[in-house]
């Protein structure tokens, strides 16, 4: 039998380099659409990479945007694709109120202009099609908590853009009897998510306060509740979501919701530090009450430990307004009993598990960003 093959837009996400690694090790051929930059943007796919010169290459990519029709019309045709996760985005949230019209086109448009190169080129019988919705739908949520029949209300350009993405999906399903679904994914996250990313920024921030890098971190809505989830079990969904005979929409989400302030304290936990809140609205603040010498020495470092106790009592969680978004998204929260039942998929990291993966990547790397900075080297690679 010849292998399955995939392609991949936005490949160079966070959810598109689990996803090839997953279908690579599934016996695929992945294709993946990035985009032409100046600066090498591969960092987390390139342990994937091979020669283009190697004859039975596993991983191919392609310059390409979800902007340009003849250019992804052109791909998918030379690729003749089994499978298409579109996962390629501008998918931050806060930006979209600054980019809205490139959010609509990239989006909204460019998820159609997939879908419509998949019919133009009668790939609609051989070609299923995933396509990457999101829980901001749900927006100024109208039930609690979220599934596939809860209504939507979107609250961000973002996720104006991905409404349309989403019925669109559902339109040439019943138009043209594609194989195409929507995942409706909560927020999953993992050492690769982006730093600008709310879970990304605390970990980050918070490896960094406690190897004396950086003294503080500036937050927005404290009091935002979100259902987190870890990447590598988000993208198993997505690949079980086209594995069904029939094409539907599936809400993906842990059914566990939290506040981020609740996550900035558990990142903190894991290295040994316990913060307390105090104050309201823009005048809230977070201070170091206490520090647990064995965690802090076997997760930090045992150096980094009398420099940082000094700092009990003082605040290292402050809020910025400007980090506020015009219309927040309060509360989100999944039900995710039709992908339980129907795909039968489950989450296997709960936010613990998914917190402790990303804060000891950090630690980690915040550490090597130091040892570079007081004038360390290191070899270069093959995309430097």
């Amino acid at each position: 039998m010849s292998k399955k093959v995939a392609l991949i837009t936005g490949v160079t996400g966070q959810d598109g380099a689990y996803l090839s690694e997953f279908l690579i090790k599934k016996g695929y051929t992945v294709h993946g659409i990035k985009r032409r930059s100046s600066l090498f943007n591969t960092d987390r796919i390139d342990h994937l990479y091979q020669d283009p010169h190697d004859d039975n290459r596993n991983m191919i990519l392609h310059y390409g945007d979800m902007t340009d029709s003849m250019n992804l019309t052109r791909i998918i045709g030379d690729i003749q694709p089994d499978e298409i996760y579109n996962l390629a985005a501008m998918s931050h949230v806060k930006v979209s109120f600054d980019i809205p019209e490139y959010t609509a086109n990239a989006d909204g448009i460019g998820t159609l202009r997939v879908l419509e190169a998949v019919r133009l080129l009668n790939l609609t019988d051989k070609t299923r099609i995933y396509q990457a919705s999101t829980s901001e739908l749900y927006g100024l949520v109208q039930e609690i908590p979220q599934k596939e029949t809860t209504p939507f209300y979107p609250r961000s350009p973002y996720a104006v853009a991905k409404l349309y993405a989403y019925w669109i999906t559902v339109n040439y399903r019943e138009a043209y009897g594609m194989h195409a679904s929507n995942g409706i994914l909560f927020n999953h996250e993992s050492p690769l998510r982006g730093e600008t990313f709310v879970t990304r920024k605390v970990t980050r921030a918070v490896s960094r306060i406690v190897l004396g890098l950086q003294n503080k971190v500036f937050m927005g809505n404290l009091s935002s509740k979100r259902d987190w989830g870890h990447a590598k079990d988000y993208i198993k969904a997505m690949y079980l979501i086209l594995q069904q005979e029939t094409a539907n929409d599936y809400v993906i989400s842990t059914g566990v919701t939290t506040t981020i302030r609740d996550f900035i304290k558990m990142s903190f936990l894991e290295v040994g530090v316990d913060v307390e809140f105090r104050g309201v609205d823009e005048e809230e603040k977070g201070f170091v009450v206490n520090v647990n010498d064995e965690i802090f020495s076997k997760v930090v470092g045992e150096e980094y430990l009398a420099a940082f106790k000094n700092r009990i009592g003082e605040s290292v969680v402050g809020v910025d307004p400007a980090y506020y978004r015009p219309t927040e998204v309060e509360l989100l929260i999944g039900d995710n009993t039709k992908a339980r039942t129907k795909l039968g998929w489950e989450p296997t990291y709960d936010l613990k598990a998914l917190c402790q993966d990303m804060m000891s990547h950090d630690v980690e790397l915040m550490k090597k960003e130091e040892f570079l900075k007081n004038g360390g080297y290191r070899v270069l690679n093959y995309f430097e």
